[in-house]
This record gives structure tokens, sequence and C-alpha cells, in this order.
């Protein structure tokens, strides 16, 4: 073996690491932005957890992907310790299936048909479906499925490479004498522990395995140690993923870590007693990529069967080495760490801001009661939430802009531009809230009260309020522009009751049954609500230009009132005659 040859080998190394990178961001822009969801529905069932992380993480073709999203996860709220631990035991048997598609580069035969399932010799096809999605995909999604078939063709070609440029190494006493070294059990769980801890990927860590077993120079004995030192050092991602969270999602990555850790002691402890006992035929013999692809499923199948029954006492183990703070923890709205995978990322903030939108509908539906009946008790908490939903505008606006230099799908683009063009009209709904909060108070503290008709009044336009809130809020959440557009025609229904209150205070004034101070009072709130009405019809614009990808909401009001696009006059006409004063 000469020089060329070891560059031949690290070049191999290096097409293997990149195409692995490409295949799972690839997939996880495919599939994170339903990951969230899916996530969302593990209940206290663990078996359902356990199939759905070995599920999302066969998706992905990342472990280590899925248990960052699991600190994340747990260390915004999301889920409890509970529910992560059994997808934690799922995902590891989820990754296992890169070690499967990855022992086909030992498939040897005259066969044309089976000869195809080699990936030296079906990967060029694939690379090439790949370039055509890329360069004639007119969808986005075509393009992002192009860069999965890229990925999966380097990876493909970067393994046979390196398989072809260590065949030399076996004609190598010293890489014999290497080998030999490795057959002490410490040392082979020691080097896959530290070569899968520097490159944070078992699956690729069990490849180079793999691609070194082609040179007939691995033995069982060898390569059983280092496979569990690799399930190990996989830890390590979640390890530096929790750094700085809170207690709860420590104990997720040491979860993760007590896993593999007892996995693996108990699992070498019975191959080497078994071993010394019976004296395996097949220890000293060369072990071939299926082999390994064998070993690592056995390993992580009877590491999670052993386990999985005491998933209770591992959660109660955690909360003993990682004891609860003697403060209580601040809630994480958003966590960095979710952006391991940006759609998933995405997901995320588009649901925070759904939490945002109903505080905001609460915060108006709370300050409006105040005016019939002041509590100093529900004062508090409307200025309370108007200081959370403040938060919500900050660490979101903050959060997007960091996701916005991710590599994004056009879905999740579609999803950011609409929240960057609504935060703010829920922040100011918000403030409209406190402001009609102060007038309560006002109010309160003069000991002044509206008329009677105009306490009817208000009620009416009450009720209008409390209807565009909830349907701007659903329609933002549901993403459901059918709803967005019935918005447009209230919020005018809305603006001609509050003419017609004011046009009805005067009459009261030149009568003498108003004063003037009431007027200045029943003025202000009834600008908060024309306002809080006018921030809804913008979100409501924005749910539906986020489908057209334009977003000029005076183009489209005036073209929905122009051409009465979207029922808006059928609507109008129902409003106005459900909300006539």
């Amino acid at each position: 073996m000469d020089i060329f040859s070891i560059i031949s080998m690290l070049g191999g190394l290096a097409l293997f690491l990149f195409g692995m990178h490409q295949l799972s961001a690839g997939l996880e822009k495919m599939a994170g932005g339903k990951m969230e969801s899916v996530l969302k529905k593990v209940t206290s069932k663990r078996i359902l957890g356990l199939i759905l992380g070995a599920g999302v993480t066969a998706a992905i073709q990342s472990s280590s992907a899925v248990t960052v999203m699991l600190v994340g996860l747990v260390n915004s709220g999301i889920m409890q310790l509970s529910q992560s631990i059994s997808v934690i035991m799922g995902s590891n048997i989820g990754t296992t299936i890169t070690a499967w598609i990855l022992s086909l580069t030992g498939i040897d035969s005259s066969n044309i048909f089976i000869n195809l399932l080699k990936p030296a010799n079906f990967s060029p096809i694939v690379a090439l479906i790949g370039v055509i999605l890329i360069m004639a995909g007119k969808k986005q999604k075509h393009k992002d499925i192009g860069g999965i078939c890229i990925g999966f063709a380097v990876l493909m070609y970067g393994m046979t490479i390196m398989s072809d440029s260590v065949e030399a190494l076996a004609d190598m006493p010293e890489f014999v004498n290497i080998l030999t070294f490795f057959t002490n059990p410490i040392m082979g769980v020691l080097v896959g522990l530290v070569f899968t801890a520097i490159i944070q990927s078992s699956s690729a860590s069990v490849g180079v395995l793999q691609a070194l077993s082609m040179t007939g120079a691995i033995t069982y004995g060898a390569a059983i140690p280092i496979i569990m030192g690799q399930n190990i050092g996989t830890c390590v991602s979640s390890l530096l993923a929790s750094m700085g969270t809170s207690k709860n999602a420590k104990r997720v990555a040491m979860v993760h870590i007590l896993f593999n850790v007892i996995g693996s002691v108990v699992c070498l402890t019975a191959w080497l007693i078994a071993d010394g006992i019976i004296k395996f035929a097949f220890t000293d013999t060369p072990v071939e990529p299926f082999n390994i692809a064998v070993l690592h499923s056995i390993f992580n199948i009877v590491t999670t069967i052993m386990l999985f029954p005491f998933a209770s006492l591992l959660e109660k183990l955690v909360k003993v080495i990682i004891r609860d703070a003697k403060e209580k923890e601040a809630v994480v709205l958003l966590d960095d760490r979710l952006m391991t995978v940006p759609s998933f990322a995405v997901a995320k903030a588009e649901s925070v801001t759904g939490e945002m939108a109903s505080l905001a509908k609460k915060s108006v539906k709370s300050a409006v009661s105040l005016l019939d009946r002041y509590d100093e008790k529900s004062a508090q908490l409307v200025e309370e939430m108007e200081d959370t939903i403040d938060r919500y505008e900050d660490e979101l606006g903050t959060y997007l802009v960091k996701l916005s230099k991710k590599e994004i799908g056009e879905n999740e683009s579609k999803v950011i531009s609409k929240i960057l063009h609504t935060i703010n009209d829920f922040e100011r709904i918000g403030d409209h809230a406190s402001n009609i909060l102060d007038t309560a108070k006002e109010m309160h503290e003069k000991k002044i009260a509206f008329s009677s008709e105009a306490k009817d009044e208000l009620e009416n336009l009450n009720d209008a309020i409390s209807e565009i809130l909830s349907i701007t809020v659903k329609s933002f959440k549901n993403d459901d522009v059918e709803l967005a557009e019935i918005v447009e025609p209230l919020e005018e229904v809305i603006d001609e009751i509050i003419d017609h209150v004011k046009s009805h205070h005067i009459e009261r004034l030149t009568r003498g049954e108003c004063t003037i101070e009431l007027g200045f009072i029943l003025s202000d709130v009834l600008t908060n609500y024309e306002r809080i009405s006018d921030h809804c019809s913008n979100i409501a614009v924005a749910v539906i230009e986020a489908q057209r990808e334009m977003f000029d909401a005076h183009e489209y009001l005036s073209n929905v009132k122009k051409n009465g696009e979207g029922r808006y006059y059928e609507y109008f006409e129902k409003y106005k005659k459900q909300y006539s004063v």
C-alpha cells in the first residue's frame, strides 16, 4: 500500500461522511415539518414511543439528531422525560437501517438482478435521477428529493472508494498488528467510542467499520466490542446539546448514556463469559459488512428488550443522578437545539406563535370584561399577559432571524414569512388590551359608568370583536385560507358599528344624557376596538397571501372589495344583519 492508496482512502472517507451529511439533511428537510406533530402524539404508552423513535430515526438516518431534538423538546416543555425514554430506545433500533443499506456493498453474484442491488451498480443511476430532479425540477420538493439522491450516491461512492483502497491493508503486517491490538475488548470499546465521538455519528462509524471489514482482517472478536463502543460514542451529541438546558433536558442526555453504557456492559460481559466457556468457533474468523449489520441490530434490539421493562427505574435513576434545582427553572419558549432540524424548528416557531395568538385573544377578552366589572386580580393578569406577549414577540423575532440563515424548504419559508408578518400584529393586539385595561381602571377610580344604551351598544360590539379574534386566531393556527377570507367583511362591519356608536353618543350628548368626560373614555375604547379589528385583518391577509407567496395587503384588500372575491359581500351582509345597531 503506497501514499496514493492512503490518499484514496481518506478521500473516500471524506465523500462517505459528506454523503451521509447530505442524505440526513435532505431527509430531515423532507420529514422535519411532520416530525413535531408525530412526536407530540407520543403518549404514556411506551410501545408507541418506541415505534415512533425507530420510525423517525429510520426516516432521517440519524439517532444523534433525534436525541438532540428530544433534548430541545423536553427543554421547551413539549415533552416529558418519561415520554422521551421510549423514543430514545426506538431511535437506537432505527439507526441500524444505515448499516443494512451499507452492507449491500458486499454483494457478489453473477445474477444480473441480484448484482443490481450492489451500490456500485445502482448508485450512478440514483445520482443521474438526482441531477435531473435538481436541474429540471420546478418545485422545491423535487429539488430536495434530488439532493437526497445525490447524497445517497455520494455516500455509496465514498463507501466503494474506501473499500477498494483498504484492500491492500490486509497484506500489511503493521495493519494486522494494529487490529490484533483491538482484539482486547476494552481497547475495542474505547476505539469505537472515541472515533464515533469525533465524527458524532454511529451510522457513519459503523459504515467505516464495514469498509475496513472488507480487508478480511477484522474478526468477530474485534468487531463486537467496537460496535458497542460506537453506540456509547454517539451519546456525545446529546451530551453537548444538553449543556445549558433545564434539569429534565440534561436527564434526556443521561438516559441516552445510561441506556448504551448499561447495554454495552451487560452484553459485552455476557459475550466474554459465553465465549470463554463455549469457545465460539467464529470468534477469530473474518467478519463481513452484512454480519456487522446483523451484530449492530442484535445489540440494539437486545439492549432495548432488556431495558424496556425498566424504563420507569431508568427515569428514577437519572433523577437521583441529576437532582431537581432548588429554584423553579424558567420555561424555554424556543430552543436553538431544535435548529439541528430546521423544518422542525419552523414547526415549533409556528406552534409558539399560535400560543401567542391565543394569549392575545384572551388578554382582550379579559380586559373588556373589566369595563363592566373591575377587579384588581384580573387586571394584574392582563398586565402579566401583555408582558408575556411582548416576550413572545422578542424571542420569535430573534429565533426566526437565526432560522432564516439555515437551509430550509419552500413550505418552511412560507411559514417563516407568515409569522414575521403577523407577530407584530399579535403584539399590538396585546397592547390595545392593555389600553382597554387602563380605561377600565380610570372608570373604576373615578366611579363613572356608561349609560345603559351605551352599554348595550358596546356589548354588541364586544361580541363582534370576540368573533373576529376567534376567526383570526383559528385561521392562523389551522392555516385556513377560507376562514381567513371571512375576517375582512367582519372588519368592515365593525367599522360601521363603531361609526354608529359614535353618532349615537353625540345624540345622547346633545340631549344631556352623557358627559364629555365619558365621551373621551368611550372614544378611547372604540379606537382600541377599531385597531384590534385592523390587526385581525392584517393577520388574515398574511395567512391568505402566504399561500400565494405575495405579501401586498393593500392590493389584496383593494381587489377583494372591488371584485367581491371570496364571498366578501355575502359575509358582509350576514355580519351586518347579525350585529345591526
